[in-house]
């Protein structure tokens, strides 16, 4: 008997952005079928509006992810709002298209902790709206970390070439130093460490840790945070049999990573990692959210508001964050398997 193929929810992310337009297109590629069950999380209306073309797919309501058909060519959604035709407006974000953007995330966020859907894909949202929305979070990953009481998280941004975890997300630059420290690096190394093993499926992962200064602060010539807090939460992690080395002075670990010397690098703050990771994986870079109960991955990319509507958004990650999903899915489960003998 053929293995039924897991079904993934994806939230619709903002419905004035182009998150609507790339799940049409990406559900319109029949490979998507073939790994897994798709339902969106959304508005009916907002997907309608993106059907044109050569994109001339139908939509299901249903009201449960186990009634999920998986057909190409026909889009299961459950219809978790119902927004006016006034707040449809491709590129004019709303109030009430915010609180919807939200009921989908925590939407999605339950359904994944009663096990009705194998993992949640986002699509992109304002984290403005978010907040005009009365939801004073950071953005999906905070959401979601409190929706399922985890404490602690890690943001790694993913490509076939390179992996990048962040040891801080979303913060000013001039705060990193003093976010910085030991624990927090050290807790980076461990979630991430967990992950490639039980999410990426790989046995004995190899993690570089970057530095924050110029040529690794030179001694703590060009700062100490290597000798103070890095060197020790890299000391530290491998008494604790993980295999990390660093602080590597960021401007050629990240070529040695794509290179294939390590696995994953851990980067001090948002930009040190994205900058790479995207030069590298500007279109099919996925955003996962490593530590939590659930498996969520996303598209690596804005609301795109400027784009909203005109059908040029390319749902290049987004086609990967499914397949990236359905790649932790699988890997979470063998590894559960494997635990149980």
């Amino acid at each position: 008997m053929a293995e039924e193929l897991p079904i993934i929810g994806i939230t619709m992310g903002d419905p004035a952005g182009v998150g609507p337009e790339i799940i049409v297109k990406a559900l319109s590629d029949p490979a998507v079928y073939q790994i897994c069950r798709p339902v969106v999380l959304g508005d009916r209306g907002a997907l309608a509006l993106c059907r044109k073309g050569d994109r001339p797919c139908s939509i299901r309501e249903i009201s449960d992810p186990s009634e999920a058909e998986g057909r190409p060519g026909n889009i299961d959604l459950i219809s978790v709002c119902r927004l006016d035709t006034e707040c449809l407006t491709p590129g004019m974000p709303n109030v009430k298209g915010g609180v919807a953007m939200v009921d989908c995330i925590v939407t999605a966020v339950e359904m994944a902790k009663r096990n009705d859907i194998a993992a949640m894909v986002t699509c992109p949202i304002s984290k403005s709206l978010m907040h005009l929305a009365g939801c004073d979070y950071e953005g999906h990953t905070q959401l979601i970390a409190q929706l399922t009481g985890t404490k602690q998280v890690v943001m790694m941004l993913a490509g076939e070439r390179l992996r990048v975890a962040l040891a801080t997300i979303h913060c000013a630059l001039k705060d990193v130093p003093r976010i910085l420290s030991k624990e927090g690096i050290l807790t980076t190394i461990a979630i991430t460490s967990r992950a490639l093993r039980h999410d990426f499926g790989l046995h004995n992962p190899r993690i570089a840790v970057a530095s924050l200064n110029p040529h690794a602060g030179e001694e703590g010539l060009f700062g100490t945070e290597e000798v103070e807090l890095i060197a020790p939460a890299v000391r530290t992690a491998r008494e604790r049999g993980l295999q990390v080395e660093g602080p590597f002075p960021p401007d050629t670990i990240f070529y040695r990573a794509a290179s294939g010397l390590f696995d994953a690098v851990i980067a001090m703050y948002h930009d040190q990692g994205l900058i790479p990771l995207k030069l590298l994986h500007f279109s099919d870079a996925v955003n996962v959210t490593l530590g939590l109960p659930i498996i969520r991955t996303s598209v690596d990319h804005g609301t795109a508001y400027d784009i909203a509507g005109k059908g040029e958004a390319d749902p290049s990650s987004l086609n990967a964050a499914i397949r990236t999903a359905v790649f932790m899915f699988r890997n979470r489960r063998t590894a559960s398997t494997m635990a149980d003998r």
